[in-house]
Parts: C-alpha cells; sequence; structure tokens
C-alpha cells in the first residue's frame, strides 16, 4: 500500500511540475517553453537538395584572359534546393494561367464573401471554373468593360477573340534587406521595399531576332505554344520575368499550402546566386571542368554529353538542332540535369570582372537592383550555364557571363533556388 501511495504521489507531483511548466518557468532559466513543433524543411516537387560545402572558384584551364581578375577562392555555400531541370513552357504556362485567370476574375469582381456577406476584397478562386476560355462568346461578353484586355480587329480576325498579353502585368514587391540591415528600422520594413509590375509574357520573336538572315519563324510561332514543346526551358524571359516568376511561386506555396496544410515556408524562392550555381553544377566534385566531372564534352563512345554547338554550323550533331527537352542526357550527381548546355541560366548575382577580389568566402553575394536611370553597366546579370548555340568553352562550371538584365534571348532560361534552413536534411 505504501509503494502505491508513493508512485501515486510522484505522479502527481510530475504532473503538476510539468503544468506549472507550462504555465511559467519556475524561476529557473528554462526558455520559452510553448514554441510550436518544427518538422523540418519543407520538400518542394521538382527540386533536389544540395547539401552544404566548401568550393574553388576561380578561371578554368582555357581562361587565360580572367586569370587576372578572376582569381582563384575558396568559398562555403549553404544547402539549399534547386529544380532539377530549367523552368519549362509548360511550368511557365501555369503562372502566365494564374495571372490571366486573377486579371479576368477582378473585372467579373467575383470577390470572396465574409460571414455578414461582404465583400473582403479577394478573388474567389472557385470562381475560375466558370470562365470558359475556349468559347469565344464569353470572352467577348466578359470583358465589356474594357475590351482592352481581349484582342480586337485584326488579330482577332486572324486569331479569334484571345487574351491580350499586354494586359498579364503580375505586380509585386521586394525588400533590400541590405538597406534595412543599415537603417535597423523592424517597425517600418515598408520604407526598404520596391514595387514591381512587369509583363511576364515571353518575347516569342527572339527566335528572328537573334539570328539575322535565319529561317526560324515556324520556332516563333510554336515554340511556347505546341504541346511538342512542353518539356522544353521556357526562353524569351529577361531576368526581372524571372525574378517575377520565383515571387509568384511563393506567393503560390504560401496560399495554397500554407493555408491549406499549415506547410507555410519562412523563406522565398529565388533566382540561385552565381557561386550557388557553380557548386550545384559540379555535383559535388570540386574543380571539376564540367557537370559530369571530366574533361570531355563526349563519353568513352564518342557521344556529346550535352546540348551545345560542338562545331561550326555543326548543331544537331548533339541530338538537339536548338533547344532539347529540360531532362535530356545524364544529371550530374546531384540529380540536376543541363547544367551544361541546352539554355543558358540567369542569376540573382550582378556581373563584375573583378567581383572575386572583393566578395566574401561565405555564401558570396553581390546583387544590385539597377532602375531605368541607372547606367547600362549595372544592369548587367550573371548568366551560366552556356546554351544550345554556344561552344564548349562557355559550358564550363567556372565560365562567367552576363547579360543586361531587360535583354531576352532565345537562349537564356532560368531555374529556382530556395534556401535549407539546417544543417543537413538527415538532421530531421
Amino acid at each position: 500500500m505504501r509503494k502505491i501511495s508513493k508512485v501515486l504521489f510522484a505522479l502527481v507531483a510530475l504532473y503538476a511540475l510539468t503544468t506549472a511548466c507550462g504555465r511559467k518557468s519556475g524561476g529557473e532559466l528554462t526558455g520559452v517553453l510553448d514554441r510550436p513543433g518544427w518538422k523540418g524543411a519543407i520538400n518542394p516537387y521538382g527540386m533536389v537538395y544540395i547539401p552544404s560545402g566548401t568550393l574553388h572558384i576561380g578561371p578554368g584551364d582555357q581562361d587565360m584572359r580572367n586569370t587576372y581578375v578572376q582569381r582563384p577562392k575558396a568559398i562555403s555555400i549553404q544547402g539549399f534546393y534547386m529544380d532539377d531541370t530549367e523552368i519549362t513552357n509548360n511550368e511557365y504556362r501555369q503562372f502566365i494561367n494564374w495571372v490571366r485567370d486573377e486579371k479576368a476574375l477582378q473585372y467579373m469582381e467575383l470577390w470572396e464573401l465574409d460571414d455578414e456577406g461582404n465583400e473582403t476584397g479577394k478573388v474567389d478562386w472557385e470562381a475560375r471554373d466558370e470562365i470558359d476560355w475556349e468559347d469565344q462568346e464569353t470572352l467577348g461578353d466578359l470583358f465589356y468593360e474594357d475590351e482592352s484586355f481581349i484582342t480586337t480587329g485584326d488579330e482577332a480576325d486572324m486569331m479569334g477573340k484571345t487574351i491580350n498579353v499586354d494586359k498579364l502585368v503580375y505586380e509585386y514587391k521586394t525588400i533590400d534587406w541590405k538597406k534595412a540591415a543599415n537603417g535597423r528600422d523592424y517597425a517600418n520594413l515598408d520604407q526598404y521595399s520596391t514595387e514591381h509590375a512587369v509583363n511576364i509574357y515571353p518575347d516569342i520573336f527572339v527566335w528572328i531576332r537573334d539570328f539575322s538572315y535565319s529561317y526560324n519563324e515556324p520556332m516563333t510561332r510554336n515554340y511556347f505554344w505546341h504541346p511538342a514543346f512542353d518539356d522544353y526551358p521556357v526562353v524569351g524571359i529577361n531576368w526581372r520575368m524571372a525574378d517575377a516568376f520565383v515571387n509568384w511561386r511563393t506567393e503560390l506555396w504560401n496560399e495554397i499550402k500554407g493555408n491549406q496544410n499549415g506547410e507555410v515556408n519562412t523563406e522565398d524562392y529565388r533566382l540561385p546566386t552565381e557561386h550557388e550555381w557553380e557548386y550545384a553544377a559540379r555535383g559535388g566534385h570540386d574543380l571539376a571542368p564540367y557537370p559530369w566531372g571530366g574533361y570531355y564534352t563526349r563519353n568513352g563512345k564518342g557521344c556529346l554529353l550535352a546540348n551545345f554547338k560542338p562545331g561550326r554550323g555543326n548543331y544537331p550533331e548533339d541530338g538537339g538542332l536548338y533547344t532539347v527537352k529540360a531532362d535530356m542526357y545524364f544529371p550530374n550527381d546531384f540529380g540536376l540535369y543541363n547544367m551544361a548546355g541546352n539554355v543558358a541560366e540567369w542569376t540573382s548575382s550582378a556581373y563584375y570582372e573583378n567581383a572575386y577580389s572583393f566578395l566574401h568566402d561565405l555564401n558570396p553575394d553581390i546583387r544590385y537592383d539597377a532602375t531605368e536611370d541607372d547606367y547600362d553597366a549595372d544592369t548587367r546579370k550573371v548568366i551560366r550555364g552556356g546554351s544550345w548555340k554556344d561552344v564548349a568553352y562557355f559550358l564550363q562550371c567556372g565560365s562567367r557571363h552576363w547579360e543586361f538584365q531587360d535583354t531576352t534571348k532565345s537562349y537564356i532560361g532560368f531555374r529556382c533556388a530556395l534556401t535549407f534552413l539546417g544543417r543537413s536534411i538527415n538532421d530531421f
């Protein structure tokens, strides 16, 4: 009987202790006791995990010209997720359709209602099923208050009524965290924000404009919309459009996954920095000249290992006259496809020839949000990886090149990155 009493007393004391600790610390340094649980990082669809690590950056063996401005340097990179392929036409089309539906529902004034029947100012996304985008009469009736939202005149006579792509504008806001860190005004972060309005429709005319005296009109007419090219990398995207896409992808995740499943992601999708890109391209093989690790662009059987221009006037030998599917060829050891060739890729980094001389060795990052009033040189952004129309030099992991941020090309695309919160994915 005494043993039972002792056990009961111990249980009561334990219960009292735990309930007391739930309310207060009891005078001890215990930390905040009512913190929410942490299940670890999200696992984004279509992305692969790149573990933290160290790499050596600097010019490759063939890059003697940049030896004096691109000094070799050891850096460390925090773990992150990266898309296993370039963003495809079909994936980018989801972005376009989302903006299209948002604009349409705003014109239709289909707003969510609160419990009292008042408009909340939020679009009722379930109402999108009421829009028949294939019905020409519906399109004509839908936007009678703003005819500019649909095509009219000769264009409508030729193609039928369709959405005016000039109206596909995505609006979003970014915060300059470096300015906020200097200002230290935590309560008013809005003063460090910039609002953007970006037309997101791809420039389909790049196929004609990029190549003088060359017949590429079929690619202009078909590449972005034909089902045969659904899984090919999207092109005709400037840096601003790519930046708008990654912001929308964050909004899409938090609105759907965050609200429905409580899986709110505290980090945003973004473009990778140039050195995150280089680290991922090497596939865990430091100093490897190409993503597959070797020194040559052919395997032992003589087959080309990427989509590029192996010789003057020789585009199709690698299996693709233009671009190829985003998951073509073998992936590198991180599971990433086409980190060399196919399309070059935008990064978040601003381009400076001598950047290696002053960047930090921990997560190096040089960004500059250039405006229309800045010098052209300030609008340069780093692109990496080489493309289907480039020679082998640009395929090397360490090769750097740039384009102006408002430039659209038939050989530049992008993929997204997402910072991993934690030391290792195996710790969760």
